[in-house]
Order: C-alpha cells, then structure tokens, then sequence
C-alpha cells in the first residue's frame, strides 16, 4: 500500500487537475452558446445558396459552356477531401471522429482506382493525416491563436480550391466536417462542392429550371460561385466550432466527474492507510506497557 504521504501527493495533485477541468468546461459552455448562435444562424442562407447552386446546375447540365465549377470537367479520376479539424484537443473523438471518415473514404475511393487528395484544415486533422496518410496530403490551414472566424478565412481556403481546380490537380472536391447537432451529439457529414449536386425529379419536386442572367451569365457564374465555395466552407466552419465547444464541454464534464470520483476513492484509501498505521501505533503502546 502506498505511503501516508504519496497518498496527499496524489490526492492533491488530481484535485488540481479536477479544477483545470472544471474551468475549461465553464470556458466552453461560455463560447458554445456564441459559436451556436453563429452555426444556426449560417445555415439557411448555405442551405439556399446550394439548392439555387443544383437548380443551375440542373438547367446548365446539357449546356457545353456551362462553368466547369458548376457541372465539373466530366472525369471523376482525382478527389479531393478537405477535411475540417479542430486547432486544439481535449474535445474527446471529435477530431479522430474526421479523421477516420477521411481515413475510410480514402481506402474505398482508392480501392475504385481513384486517386485521393486531402486539404486538412484545422491542426488536429493535419497532425492525425500526417501520421497515416502523409502522401494524400494536398495543403493545409489552421487558424491557431485566432479568437473568431470570419468570412474571409473561409474565402482563402475557397481561392485555394478554385485555384487547384482550374490548374487540373483535382476533378471533384467534397467537404467533411462535423455538423453540430446538440451540446451531445455532433455527426460528421459531407458537403459536395464541385461539382455541384444536381436535383432529380424525386427530390421534392425538383425539375430543371432556366435561369435569365443579367449581365450575362458568365459574368454572374465568375462571381457567384466561388463565393457558393467561400459561403458552403463557411458553414462548416461554424458548424465545426460549435461542434468543438460541445465536445470539449461534455469531455471536460466527464474528466471532472471521474476526478471526483479518483478523489473519493483515494481519500478513501487514505483514511484507510491512516487508520491502520494508528492501530499499528496503539498496539505497540498497549504492548510495551503490558510487558513494563
């Protein structure tokens, strides 16, 4: 059994612990309502832009010159996934939920024969794709040491996709990102960026629609969608943080719960330690003045 002493070392050493768990579950539940707030507050406006994105896609499918960005390049060889991560652990499987998605989509679309790029955004998915999929890796951004997230930081990594696409080093790009759904439970999810997804007859109705552009349509296409890109990486970004906060909130909970209960135990066996060595004590007295 372990010391008198090694016992409030430990003891004292986990009730430290518990405090820094209960202040960065506090810390979270402060930014996850913000975050919140932001993430449902993005998604009607990407939910509209990507139904107008496949409506147009769905009336430029016959038409030649409709923008690559829209209808794609016709070729499904090259995939590229950016993946979005946290910056930070501490948040439970949040980060290895990406990972291994990524990490299984990769072995099916490779065992198609297809060739697979990663963009990695965050710093946790990039060090998890670096250890296990070194070669995949396209790029990669993080935003470690930023408070907020803004639209532009969603626009650069947009520009870096466009610009990849129109130098031929991908043909179809899929966004992967963890959707928040409650404080509880966040599920990873995928986002088809390029091309866009075209509606059937069976989704609710939808049918082809002709769209009158003013200016003309390749003038309004060059700006709307790479800006579709910017808003639909955006989304996910937002949905992504809030995720973190709720994962790092339940994860903090559950770290300062178990703490309680490794403190309860030690200072169990303590009392335990304790009582023994004075039993110890009082039977050596007794003893000794027994024999005197």
């Amino acid at each position: 059994m372990p010391s008198l002493k090694a016992l409030r070392t430990r003891i004292n050493s986990v009730k430290s612990t518990q405090k820094i768990t209960s202040a960065m579950k506090m810390v979270a539940a402060a930014k996850l309502r913000r975050a919140q707030t932001q993430a449902e507050a993005s998604r009607p406006y990407a939910k509209r832009m990507g139904e107008m994105m496949s409506a147009i896609a769905a009336g430029a499918a016959d038409n030649p010159n409709a923008p690559k960005l829209l209808v794609g390049n016709g070729s499904e060889k090259t995939h590229l996934l950016v993946a979005i991560t946290a910056d930070r652990g501490l948040a439970g499987a949040f980060n290895s939920n990406v990972g291994r998605h990524v990490r299984n989509k990769v072995r099916k679309l490779e065992s198609e024969g297809k060739t697979v790029k990663i963009l990695a955004v965050g710093r946790k998915g990039h060090d998890y794709f670096r250890r296990e999929m070194a070669q995949q890796i396209f790029g990669t951004k993080n935003f470690v040491g930023r408070k907020t997230l803004e639209f532009h930081d969603a626009e650069a990594i947009a520009d870096m996709i466009v610009a990849a696409f129109r130098e031929q080093k991908f043909d179809v790009c899929t966004l992967v990102f963890n959707r928040f759904v409650s404080v509880m439970t966040q599920t990873v999810s995928e986002t088809p960026l390029i091309p866009a997804v075209v509606p059937t007859a069976n989704d609710n109705g939808a049918e082809k629609q002709n769209y009158e552009f003013e200016p003309d349509d390749g003038t309004l296409l060059d700006r709307l969608l790479p800006r579709n890109l910017a808003v639909q990486i955006y989304a996910a970004l937002l949905e992504n943080s809030a995720g973190f906060y709720a994962s790092q909130m339940t994860a903090m909970d559950n770290a300062t719960r178990n703490a309680g209960e490794m403190i309860k135990k030690l200072s169990l066996n303590y009392n335990r330690a304790r009582q023994a060595n004075i039993t110890k004590e009082l039977i050596e007295i007794i003893s000794g003045s027994e024999a005197v």
